[in-house]
């Protein structure tokens, strides 16, 4: 009797351990994402969709996508995101994903360890021709007189359709095509005093569309008169380097010379007027004989001299 008791006891707890367990699973089937939907601008697309919240919880994500060909030739197959495995946040970037112009379909489940809820998709498909296209933003700058245009990269598939013109009567509109965004493209050679407006829109050829211009902008082109000023001012300047340097060098010379080595000018009255010949040829009768005898007189013969000369 003991042991039927027990056993019966054992059954019974049994029991109650395992409906307490399904209720407690029940408890943390987790439910699936809501509300999906694809924000897509100038051909970047973002899938988004309502956060799953489990308090004290991080619930992570997986995406899939299936496009025209998986939905019609292989049994509706579904390919993982190549970016959005195991994530955290409650949105997807799918633009590598979407390599046609065709309608796509995106999945989202959420899942919580050993937990995953069902799958959510989206009520309409979507097709990347939707996408919204803005104007591009556009920098134009003179470079002396040619006139420079600048684009924003926007990726690969974008093309820039510009139109400028000279802001005068009867001007010629004239149109250009810039391949790709980041790089300085030449437009035209500006006439001097002339003003130039330019204006552009973005093309996306994969998906035939183009985006509404953006605003004109304008830039003058400098003047001639000041530039021929500033040439012909440069010439003289130049010019007078070229000959007032050795004129300055010259001139600084002399100074040194007469300064250093002076030029003696004889007055008039000790110039020679006749030739040396002439002076040579003096006669000896003209001349004056001198005395080239020299007498030495002492103070003796002196003395004498003047006793005798007294008596």
């Amino acid at each position: 009797m003991v042991l039927k008791e027990a056993s019966a006891n054992l059954l019974v707890a049994l029991f109650y351990t395992l409906i307490a367990t399904l209720l407690t699973d029940a408890a943390v089937i987790l439910p699936a994402p809501l509300d999906l939907s694809v924000h897509s601008i100038n051909m970047n697309h973002i899938l988004t969709w309502s956060p799953v919240i489990v308090p004290g919880k991080i619930v992570n994500y997986s995406v899939e996508y299936q496009g025209e060909y998986e939905r019609y030739y292989t049994s509706s197959t579904w390919i993982p995101s190549s970016w959005c495995s195991s994530i955290s946040t409650p949105e997807c970037n799918v633009t590598d994903d979407i390599t046609a112009t065709v309608a796509y379909n995106f999945r989202v489940r959420a899942t919580l360890g050993n937990q995953s809820s069902s799958w959510s998709t989206l009520k309409e498909l979507f097709n990347r021709n939707s996408t919204i296209l803005t104007s591009p933003r556009m920098k134009i700058s003179k470079d002396g007189y040619h006139l420079i245009v600048e684009f924003e990269d926007m990726g690969p598939y974008f093309e820039f359709n510009v139109t400028y013109w000279k802001k005068s009567p009867n001007s010629q509109v004239l149109y250009k095509i810039v391949r790709e965004g980041g790089s300085l493209v030449h437009l035209e050679t500006m006439e001097a005093g002339v003003e130039y407006c330019v204006k552009a829109q973005t093309i996306v050829e994969v998906i035939e569309r183009s985006s509404a211009f953006n605003q004109v902008e304008c830039v003058r082109a400098q003047d001639e008169s000041p530039l021929l000023v500033l040439v012909l001012c440069t010439s003289v300047a130049f010019i007078l380097f070229l000959v007032g340097v050795p004129l300055l060098v010259w001139k600084m010379s002399q100074l040194l010379r007469y300064s250093c080595c002076p030029v003696v000018v004889l007055p008039d009255t000790l110039k020679i007027t006749d030739s040396p010949q002439k002076l040579i040829s003096c006669k000896r009768e003209d001349v004056e004989p001198c005395d080239t005898v020299v007498r030495v007189v002492y103070p003796e013969e002196l003395f004498r001299s003047w006793i005798q000369e007294a008596l």
